[in-house]
This record gives structure tokens, sequence and C-alpha cells, in this order.
């Protein structure tokens, strides 16, 4: 008699409600083209708000450490990586139904594309299978490839074109990785590779091979050098709006699919793959904090320091076990409101258009609105790690994981980087506090995105002068189950 597995969906409600609204949206736009666009925001954050009940409903899950037969693993971990998206998805679902309505391209594609990228990157915070993670990451690369070219200018599409053809071989290159995992152990299960690699001596190179190819495919999608070179040209193209939620929650759900893999399946090789992550983090910061200097765009210039700040966290992931998963998570959750606030700002501003992400259009921006020159000041100042803000805690947290790891060199590297990042990031402020205003670049006015925007900023000041508010939350989420 053949035993059906037991079909556990409670720990993929989050999921579900996600991609339940979508289609309603999807359904709504089809049968009833005369509705508001609002309606449609209201059902995707409905959508989002159920999901985030029904995560923190499975903080308390009492069942086995998997479940949909060792599929998905239900944890704490799981369930923080969730609340961290959910957060990002509606603050996105806002900012991208402001932008678009502003410009003439809102569509209802718009909102289920953007709930069904972020089902994949929830999903994949709990996948307990290679196969799981290629899955997710497909759902989610697939709806961002969509969204970076909603827009009909000829930027827009060249991003997604860009992002498209390299998404593809990063995904080849991760898929062959998974069918060496399977060829080295008989299994895609993380539990299950982690079990067939621990004590083998010998036969160990088709492991190892299979470490090399899902390093690359992660290192493409964290953005970490030397795979990056699609991150400023997406960023740039892509509607702000766009690129403030694939900024933020693209890099959420790879670090965590990274951490759940590489400390689960692949940890018997650590000794193999601690030295390559050493490296990528290392040249990711240097990199990204140098070429951000060169940059006259603010969209570029944040698209560089995103690779830098994708090195930052690997650099507290060198440590071992929860000590630098806890950082890694405070670090993505102090990085998400950030660099989500931060492009909200920079679509406020760009009002007239994405022509207007010039450096030069924020001369003199106290003095057209202060509200904003504070606001960008304040994101600012959390990227480049300047107290009392979340970004200045999280560093202390990787780099104090770093050196408790014996990788101090690495951590060294980091606050010198960190030293010169803060010079382009000083450089926007001075722009906008001591220079005389720009030309034609009054920013958009409207009171309730500004509002929106501002909820990021509280978060920031926050987790930078609480910290403890969320740290014994994440060291609770920081043990993965398997």
């Amino acid at each position: 008699m053949i035993r059906t597995p037991a079909v556990e969906l409670s720990a993929i409600a989050p999921e579900l409600m996600l991609v339940g609204a979508g289609i309603v949206v999807l359904l709504g736009g089809v049968f009833y083209r005369r509705l508001e666009p609002a309606v449609f925001l209201f059902v995707s954050l409905a959508g989002v708000a159920g999901a985030a009940a029904a995560s923190v409903v499975l903080w308390r899950w009492d069942g086995g450490p998997t479940a949909l037969a060792g599929a998905v693993a239900v944890d704490r971990f799981g369930v923080a990586v969730r609340l961290i998206l959910l957060a990002v998805a509606a603050i996105g679902l806002y900012l991208g139904h402001h932008y678009l309505e502003r410009s003439g391209e809102l569509r209802p594609e718009f909102y289920a594309l953007l709930l069904f990228a972020t089902s994949g990157m929830t999903l994949i915070g709990s996948a307990a299978d290679l196969i799981v993670v290629f899955l997710a990451l497909e759902v989610l690369s697939l709806s961002l490839y969509v969204l970076t070219g909603f827009s009909t200018r000829l930027g827009s599409v060249e991003g997604s074109m860009k992002y498209f053809l390299l998404g593809a071989f990063s995904s080849a290159f991760f898929l062959f990785g998974v069918a060496m995992a399977y060829g080295a152990t008989g299994s895609t299960g993380l539990g299950d590779v982690s079990r067939a690699l621990a004590g083998r001596t010998e036969g160990t190179a088709l492991a190892v091979a299979a470490l090399g190819l899902l390093a690359v495919g992660f290192a493409f999608k964290v953005s970490a050098v030397p795979f990056h070179m699609w991150t400023p040209d997406v960023y740039q193209g892509a509607p702000t709006a766009v690129t403030a939620f694939m900024s933020a929650g693209t890099k959420v759900a790879a670090f965590a699919a990274l951490i759940r893999v590489f400390n689960v399946a692949l940890q018997p090789l650590a000794w193999d793959w601690r030295p390559v992550v050493w490296g990528l983090a290392a040249v990711s910061v240097v990199v990204g904090s140098v070429l951000a200097i060169a940059q006259s765009d603010i969209k570029r210039m944040l698209a560089y320091s995103s690779i830098g700040h994708g090195g930052f966290v690997l650099t507290g992931l060198t440590a071992a076990g929860e000590a630098g998963i806890s950082a890694a998570l405070f670090y993505l959750a102090a990085y998400s409101v950030t660099i989500l606030g931060a492009f909200g700002i920079v679509m406020l501003v760009s009002s007239r258009g994405e022509r207007w992400t010039a450096l030069s259009s924020y001369a003199g921006l106290y003095r057209r609105s202060p509200l904003l020159a504070g606001l960008l000041a304040l994101f600012l100042f959390s990227l480049a790690g300047i107290p009392p803000t979340a970004g200045f805690v999280a560093k202390v947290n990787v780099f104090r994981a770093a050196i408790d790891a014996g990788a101090w060199p690495l951590a060294l590297i980091g606050v010198l980087a960190a030293v010169v990042a803060a010079a382009f990031y000083l450089r926007v402020v001075v722009l906008m506090f001591m220079q005389e205003p720009a030309e034609g670049t009054e920013p958009d006015g409207t009171l309730l995105p500004r509002l929106v925007v501002a909820v990021p900023a509280a978060i920031t000041l926050l987790l930078g002068v609480f910290p403890g508010l969320v740290i014994g939350f994440l060291d609770r989420a920081a043990v993965l189950r398997w």
C-alpha cells in the first residue's frame, strides 16, 4: 500500500493568501474593468495582512520541523523572513500604486505581479528542498522581469531584457548545482544532503562542484561581485517604485535561501565554502563602495551601494551558527527599511519623470522640501552606518560576529569600505543642504506618500535607538530546524 504524504497547507498559508489575493486582482481586472485602482490596492494589502497574520500563527508551530513531505521548513527563521518581506511588500504596493498612477501606467497586473513575487520570496525563506528553492527563485524572478519592464520607457525595457538574460544564466548555474548535489548525495532535501555529506572523507568532488554552482546562482541574486553587473542598469531602468521593492525584497529573500542552504545542506563543507564567502564579502564591499563614488545618478549610486551592503551581510555570515545568522537578519531588516525609504524619496523628488534622477536634481532640496531632505539625509546616514540609526547597529553586529569568528581582517576591510562609502552618502547631503536649488525640479507635494515614506524613517530611528526591541526576536529566529 502506497502511503501519501500528509498535506499540511497551514505551513504555506502565507503564500496561499498572497497567491489568492493576486488571482482575485487579476480576475477583477478582467471582469470589472471600471474598478478604481484603490480597490485593487485594498485587496492586495488585505492579502499581505492575512499572510502576516498566518505567519505570526506559525511562530508557535508545534508540529515537526518540516511539512509537505519535507519540502518546507516550519521554524522561526522562516517566520522572521516572511514578516520582513511582507512589510517590504506593503510599502512597495503603495509606492508603486502612487508612482504608476501618477505616470498613467497603473494596471491591475502590477498588484498581482508584486504579490506573486512576494509569495516566491516568502517561500524561499522556508524552503527545505533545493527544488523548492529553485522554483521559488523562479517565481520571484519571472515576476520581477515583468515588473522591471512595466514602464514603456526604453530604459525600462532594456533593463528588463538584461535582467532576464543574465537571470536565465544564473538560474541555469543554480539548477546544475541542484543536479550535482543530487548526484553526490541521492537527494535534494537540505537535511538529507547534510546527513549524506557528514563524515564523508572521499568522493566529495561532485559535492564541491555543486557548492560552486550553487554559490554562483546565489551570488547573482544577492549582487555579489563579480556577478553584480546587472544591478546598476536594472535599478536605473526599472520604475523607481519597483526598484525600491526589488532592492529590499530580493536581497532579503536570496540571503535567506543562502543562509538555509549553506548552514544546513552544505554545513559539512563549511571549510570549503567559508573562504568563498570571505572572498565575495571582501570584494563586494570594496567594489560597491568605490564604484558608487563615480556615479552621477542617484539610482545607480544606490545600486552600487546595495552591492556593498550585500558584502556586509556576507561578512556576518562568516561567523558560524546562530550569532552570524542573527547579525545577518538584523542587517537585512535594517537595510530593507532604509533602502525602501531612500527610493521612496527618490520617487517623490523625480515627480516629473525618471530623467530627474541625476544627483544635480537634489541641489537645494532642503529649501524646496525640508521634510524630504531631512528624511533622505536620515536614510543616507543609516546606509553609511552613522549613529543613532539602524544601519550603525547593523554594521556593529556583523563586524562583531566576524571578529568573534576570527575574521578580523574581513571586519577591518569592511570598516575601511564603510568610511569610503560615507563619502558619497555625505556628498548628497551636502548637495541638499548647502547648494542652490536646481531649476524645474519641484518634488511631489502629495501628503499620503510622504507619510508612507515616514514609516521606514521612524523604524530606522527606532531600531537605531532601541535595537533590543528586535534583537531578542531575531536571536530566537536564528535557529534553523531541519
